[in-house]
Formats: C-alpha cells, structure tokens, sequence
C-alpha cells in the first residue's frame, strides 16, 4: 500500500520544483524528502520525477499525481468536517482564461459565500489544453472543450461560450474598403500565438490560410481592451460585448460566431468540497453559457 507521506512528497516536490523547496515546504530534511522518493519508486519499480533542473513528473509520476491530490482532497474534506468546517480542503481546478474571466467569477463568488469553503488554487491554460492538467494529475477538475473522460475522471456537460469577431468604427474604416474587409492585411488581436483558434477560425471560414499582421496579449481583460481600443480585430465573448454593439462602440465584421462547448471535468472524488465545487460551476454556466 502506497504511504500517504510519499505521495505528500511527490505533489511537493512537483509544485515546488525542487527536493529543497519541498523539504522546506514539509518541514523536512531535504535527505527524508530523497529518501521518500525513493521508496516511493522502489515501491512502484519506477522513477517517477527527474532529478536535474526543474523537477517534473515522468509519466508514471503523473499517474500518481492523480492519485495523491485525490488522496488529499479526501483526507482534507474529513479532517474539515472533524474540525467544525474549517476550510482545509485545497481544490486545483484548470480553467480557461476567457471562463475565468467571464462566467467563471461566479464561480469564486459562490465559493466565497461557503463560511467552510474550500480553497482554490485555479491553474490557468487554453480551454482545449486544460484535460492535458487532469492527465498530468496537476488538477482536480478542469473547465475542458474535450467531452471524452480522462482515465479515472467523470466529464459533464455545462454549455455554450460564444464568440462574437468584433472591431471598432474607427478600425473599420481604415481596414474595410467598398464594403469589403481587407482580411489578408488587417491586424487581428491573437491571446496566443500557438493555442488561440478563434480568430484562425474566422479566417480559415473565409479561406485565409496564411497568418495577416498579429498582435499577442495573453490576458482576457487585455485582449479586451485591446480590441476595444482599436489595436485590431478579435473575437470577444458574448458576455463580455454587453451593449457595445448597440451603442456602436464596437461592430460585428461578420454574422458568423465561433461557438466553444464547454464540458466539467473532474477526477471521481465524492467529498463535500468537490459537490459544492461542482455546484457552483454548473448554477453558473446555467446563467451565463448557451
């Protein structure tokens, strides 16, 4: 039976990258930290975290992962309720920077409302990457675009986020001519360079294969702004446009949207923390998701 001190030890000398960062963090000589993982790979027959530069999982080492934050998700929720409800359960949760952003604060406020709520550590990555966190064992739970189950995991699906291609009046007069837009030149708003599909999306629908003049602001309330501003086009969120179409702050280059469906999914961890968790998510997107 694997010892709940060596998956501790794993998880710590993952998150802290270092056998000394960890030992610091569990109070430990930096020799028991080494002694833990090794009997924790004699155990399994496998190294699991490599030794030079950062330290990071190897495959069986992510295997794991899983394991013990699911270990310390249920140790945590009985010792809280042991303790009266003090909020000892600590829930990792991959989300998407556009959820977190948007609907997401729901999310905190509903977790914020809980007098013995848990604690978030949110892990922020491109909704079509955020399964790649639950594989890793680096998270609980992640806001994912993938509806197929990681091994181990439960998936559930909670709606639609809708993206809208928007500009200013101001950048569209300089970048549309006859009432046609110069797609090939007009610079477009990317969030990132190698994970962001929306605004390829809208391009390839219009036959555009080559990349046209790009800016990158990786942050959702930058990328915003950003568009707003009139640095160039992007796709924006339903929910972040609120009435700007309407005033004529912002205007739509197309008719197309660019809709992303959003799927919960989560390791199977039947504790309080993790329901009320899984509460707050789906009362949120029942609002502000299609």
């Amino acid at each position: 039976m694997l010892s709940g001190h060596h998956l501790e030890t794993l998880v710590a000398v993952v998150e802290e990258e270092s056998f000394g960062a960890a030992a610091a963090r569990l109070r430990v000589t930096q020799s028991a930290v080494s002694q833990r993982i090794r009997a924790l790979e004699q155990q399994v027959g496998h190294v699991v975290v490599t030794r030079e530069g950062p330290c990071r999982p190897t495959a069986q080492g992510e295997e794991l992962l899983g394991l013990a934050r699911g270990v310390a998700s249920l140790e945590a929720d009985a010792l809280g309720r042991l303790a009266g409800g003090a909020p000892s359960a600590v829930l990792d949760v991959g989300v998407n920077a556009d959820s977190l952003a948007t609907w997401f604060r729901d999310v905190i406020a509903a977790v914020a409302a809980l007098p013995d709520g848990p604690l978030l550590r949110l892990v922020v990555d491109d909704e079509h990457h955020t399964a790649d966190l639950l594989r890793a064992g680096s998270v609980l739970g992640a806001i994912t675009t993938d509806p197929e189950p990681v091994q181990g995991c439960a998936v559930e699906y909670l709606g639609t986020m809708r993206y809208v291609p928007v500009c200013t009046p101001g950048y569209a007069e300089r970048w549309r001519a006859g009432g046609r837009w110069r797609w090939r030149e007009m610079p477009v708003v990317q969030f990132d360079l190698r994970k962001d599909e929306l605004q390829t999306k809208v391009l390839h629908r219009r036959g555009i294969r080559e990349s046209p003049p790009m800016h990158r602001i990786p942050s959702s309330e930058a990328f915003t702004y950003a568009v707003r501003a009139g640095l160039g086009w992007g796709s924006l969120p339903e929910a972040d446009l609120g009435d700007a179409l309407d005033r004529g702050a912002l205007i739509r280059l197309t008719d197309d949207t660019v809709d992303v469906k959003l799927y919960w999914q989560s390791w199977r961890l039947h504790t309080r923390a993790t329901e009320r968790l899984a509460d707050a998510i789906h009362a949120a997107a029942a609002v502000h998701l299609r």
